[in-house]
């Protein structure tokens, strides 16, 4: 799973911009680029980001691991 894409999946989604985003977090625009590019991420700025999109990156994460963990 890339967070990044995923995340950015989910501003097209839902009509969000670059600007948008990085005026919420109080980031730079080049900042929000550099979260599309990362694999995973600090869980207190995934926490916001998902309060900001009203979406649980952290069920995408639990779902993954369901998906990779063995059958005992």
């Amino acid at each position: 799973m890339h967070i990044g894409r995923l995340i950015k999946q989910k501003m097209d989604e839902q009509g969000k911009t670059v600007t948008w985003l990085a005026r919420e977090l109080s980031y730079c625009r080049t900042n929000i680029y550099k979260i599309y590019d990362k694999k995973s991420l600090d869980t207190d700025l995934l926490l916001r980001i998902s309060a900001l999109l009203r979406h649980d990156f952290f069920s995408d994460y639990s779902e993954e691991l369901g998906k990779n963990v063995p059958n005992q």
